[in-house]
């Protein structure tokens, strides 16, 4: 299976907070990641397999009072697979309006599927309206649940959307916190460097694997953006490695010039472990500052 996605984006139109946000219907669901909707597991799994219906398990959380505002799937290379493979969810409790700060709004990412690719994971996940940029808010502090193909599942996941939502506080700290460590253009480039060295490690020969330069990961992209400190710096990163769109240009086997840019990273391991790694990053120069 490829970690790549459908057309279908989690960053939905929807995924607002003010007048303009709405949660997903069925059918807008079906239409984003149809494994969603999967009640059985892919032949290939064995019979001690549990399949969880995606789609049971949110109509039980919509009674909680969540609602979905973004959706996702991977694409399956295997034909027969496409129905059962990977799948990812945004759900933000529909009668809440606290879990925010400024533009970053909590949410409880869902991943599941039914052809052994992944167990049932749940994230506590920030979400920047102003660029419509995720990020996993991951740590060693705060809370993941992993939910396996066995036994009795929905239960569990409940229990685990609301374990992760405790988290709330902690993950929307970060921005105050971090806005008020104000980084030299040294730190900076460190902070750039060590992304780098996460988003585009060397080869086997230790080369360089890009054109691109820790620096460019520093780029501005919008007015608001120009500050520096942690969390505005940790956001232009953050939104540079995984939306691409870096110039990439440089010389091919034959010394002539290729003119390229940097992809998105759209896969959900890749982007989700991406995230983690930089999230984790931040928190170690928040910690550094604060000493």
């Amino acid at each position: 299976m490829t970690a790549h996605l459908r057309s279908g984006s989690i960053y939905t139109s929807t995924a607002r907070f003010d007048a303009g946000q709405r949660f997903l219907g069925e059918d807008e669901i079906r239409q984003l990641a149809p494994s969603v909707f999967a009640t059985e597991a892919h032949d290939s799994r064995s019979a001690k397999f549990r399949p969880i219906a995606t789609i049971e398990v949110l109509r039980l959380l919509d009674k909680e009072g969540f609602g979905v505002v973004g959706a996702v799937q991977s694409v399956a290379r295997i034909e027969d697979r496409k129905d059962y493979t990977k799948h990812m969810l945004r759900l933000r409790k529909r009668d809440d309006v606290q879990r925010r700060v400024g533009d970053n709004v909590f949410e409880v990412l869902l991943k599941n599927a039914n052809d052994g690719t992944a167990a049932y994971d749940l994230l506590s996940g920030l979400f920047r309206i102003s660029c419509l940029n995720s990020l996993v808010s991951m740590s060693t502090q705060l809370t993941t649940q992993k939910v396996r193909h066995s036994g009795d599942v929905a239960p569990k996941v409940i229990e685990g959307v609301f374990s992760v939502l405790n988290d709330a506080d902690r993950a929307l700290s970060a921005p105050d916190q971090w806005g008020q460590l104000q980084l030299s253009a040294p730190e900076q480039q460190l902070f750039a460097k060590a992304a780098h060295a996460i988003r585009f490690p060397v080869d086997e020969h230790n080369n360089a694997t890009t054109n691109v330069k820790p620096e460019h990961l520093l780029k501005v992209r919008r007015t608001e953006d120009r500050q520096e400190d942690l969390w505005t710096v940790f956001n232009r990163v953050q939104e540079n490695v995984i939306r691409g769109g870096l110039d990439n240009t440089g010389l091919n086997a034959a010394g002539q010039l290729r003119r390229a840019s940097t992809r998105a990273v759209k896969g959900i391991d890749q982007s989700t472990a991406l995230n983690r790694a930089l999230w984790t990053l931040g928190e170690e120069m928040a910690a550094l500052k604060a000493a």
